[in-house]
């Protein structure tokens, strides 16, 4: 004979075997949850990294082009943290920053940091702009009188153009240029071209000097006048002399 279940017990012992099985879900998602934490951290830094390394160059950009090279640093500073995409990025940034400050130094050091960390085509726009700090340095030590300074400094940054890979004259490179509306070639022969010149300058300092030198030299009129003066004075005591001792040898005295 079958033994019949009770309605009641049928229906306890399915709300027992739902919780059961509620329960089991619960802990699997808690242990799923558990185990993909990491992974969700690691996606959400990432995602905020990404919009923060955008945000912090948006704000580098905009400062520079309102002359806020202050601010401009500042926020280039901000892309340093965790700088793992684009590693150059940021010391480029805040380079070109404190060149705009004329912190110019500052900015050499934090341009050859960025040369370091680039590669590829990202070294044609960090050895445009470090070339150009050198030059302004050059120009500085020039305007000080420091001459063999300015020609080493020229001379430092032409090294920097001439040792620019040939792939930077390309329309990828022009394309990730920092500023595609200046046409890197150009600015590159424009750069040399300038360098060549004022080494040139400095190199001939003694020649530029001379003449004036020179002119330095001539005697002034009151000198001029002095001279002749005392010219006709000799010719004369020596002609008396002559009358006195009733002619000569015909031959002028040494003086």
């Amino acid at each position: 004979m079958t033994t019949l279940t009770a309605p009641d017990d049928v229906r306890a012992e399915a709300a027992s075997a739902l919780l059961a099985s509620n329960r089991r879900r619960r802990r699997i998602r808690r242990w799923l949850a558990i185990g993909t934490l990491p992974l969700t951290l690691v996606a959400l830094l990432f995602v905020g990294k990404l919009l923060s390394m955008y945000a912090f160059a948006h704000q580098s950009i905009s400062a520079y082009v309102a002359d806020d090279y202050a601010g401009s640093e500042a926020s280039a500073r901000g892309q340093e943290f965790l700088n793992w995409f684009e590693p150059y990025k940021a010391p480029f940034n805040v380079g070109t920053a404190l060149a705009g400050a004329e912190q110019l130094p500052e900015a050499r050091a934090k341009l050859e940091e960025a040369l370091d960390l680039a590669t590829g085509l990202e070294v044609c726009g960090v050895r445009i702009n470090l070339a150009i700090v050198i030059e302004r340095m050059g120009d500085a030590a020039r305007a000080d009188g420091d001459g063999p300074g300015a020609a080493q400094l020229y001379a430092e940054a032409l090294t920097v153009t001439t040792e620019m890979p040939a792939e930077c004259n390309s329309e990828e490179a022009q394309q990730q240029s920092s500023d595609p509306s200046r046409d890197m070639q150009q600015s590159k022969d424009d750069l040399e071209d300038r360098l060549k010149q004022k080494q040139q300058q400095e190199q001939e300092p003694e020649q530029q000097e001379q003449p004036q030198e020179q002119q330095q030299e001539q005697p002034s009129d009151d000198k001029l006048e002095e001279l002749k003066d005392k010219l006709e004075q000799g010719t004369q005591e020596r002609d008396q002399q002559q009358g006195d001792d009733g002619g000569g040898s015909g031959t002028d005295k040494p003086w």
